[in-house]
């Protein structure tokens, strides 16, 4: 039995994450974190503000984590102190945030796999991406999400222009700071939040006198619970820090 404890179990992600657990016959929810509704119950799972304890009651197998840079950063700590793998949802982790956390895991032979986004639409949309660049002159990235979401560009569009980059230079197409995003990588990233909106991405190439675009839409969270149950399935398989879900889908890297 993969037995999981949930942070942030309290949030939209969370009851997601309860939810979709619950459903496995092999796994279980064994206990729920959050800052807020401590003492309430959701789908039978008790909140409770104190992740050391719950893990040292409860002997979970692994620890999911859907909160925010702060608190994950404190999460992932406390489950690599006491050997539970983490998985984390989280975004808006600097590269400073993640040496730093590469090197506190690996000093504590920790397990770690950060993923900016689970949903196996939006890793294979990164894939495709890695596959057209080479053969492209140019390419943007428009990124769309929710009102509520605080970090832009989101970390999804963030790992797809360093995977495009890791095939092909590119560099803006137009030289100009006025309303022209924020370059990543050389590529051009364009955020926008909206209410109404999930988790939407249009990786947009140019080339003499033809364009390719390609989109993926998560339009309700329930998008990304299967990358999550892989990884609870996985996470054995990895070691250190392991950032995106395409180090466990496609351990070989990209193949053509």
């Amino acid at each position: 039995m993969i037995k999981v404890v949930v942070c942030g179990a309290y949030g939209r992600m969370g009851q997601e994450v309860i939810k979709a657990v619950s459903k496995e016959s092999d796994m279980k929810v064994v206990g729920g974190i959050d800052v807020r509704g401590v003492g309430e119950s959701i789908l039978g799972v008790t909140i409770r503000d104190n992740l050391e304890a719950v893990i040292k009651e409860t002997e979970p197998s692994a620890i999911v984590d859907f909160t925010r840079r702060e608190p994950a950063i404190e999460n992932i700590k406390t489950g690599v102190k006491n050997n539970v793998p983490v998985i984390v949802g989280t975004t808006g982790f600097t590269q400073e945030d993640l040496e730093e956390l590469r090197k506190f895991i690996d000093a504590n032979n920790g397990r770690v796999l950060i993923a900016p986004n689970f949903a196996i639409g939006a890793v294979l949309m990164i894939k495709c991406a890695e596959l057209i660049a080479p053969f492209m002159d140019n390419v943007e990235i428009i990124e769309l999400h929710h009102d509520a979401k605080i970090d832009s560009p989101s970390g999804t569009s963030i790992a797809t222009a360093k995977a495009i980059s890791e095939r092909k230079q590119f560099k803006p197409a137009v030289q100009s700071s006025e309303a022209r995003g924020k370059t990543v990588e050389g590529i051009n990233i364009h955020s926008v939040r909206l209410p109404g909106l999930v988790a939407h991405q249009e990786v947009i190439f140019g080339a003499l006198g033809q364009t390719l675009t390609i989109r993926h839409d998560s339009i309700s969270r329930e998008s990304f619970m299967p990358g999550v149950i892989y990884a609870l399935r996985n996470i054995d398989k990895i070691k250190g820090l392991v950032y995106g879900l395409d180090r466990l889908l496609f351990p070989g890297g990209l193949v053509i």
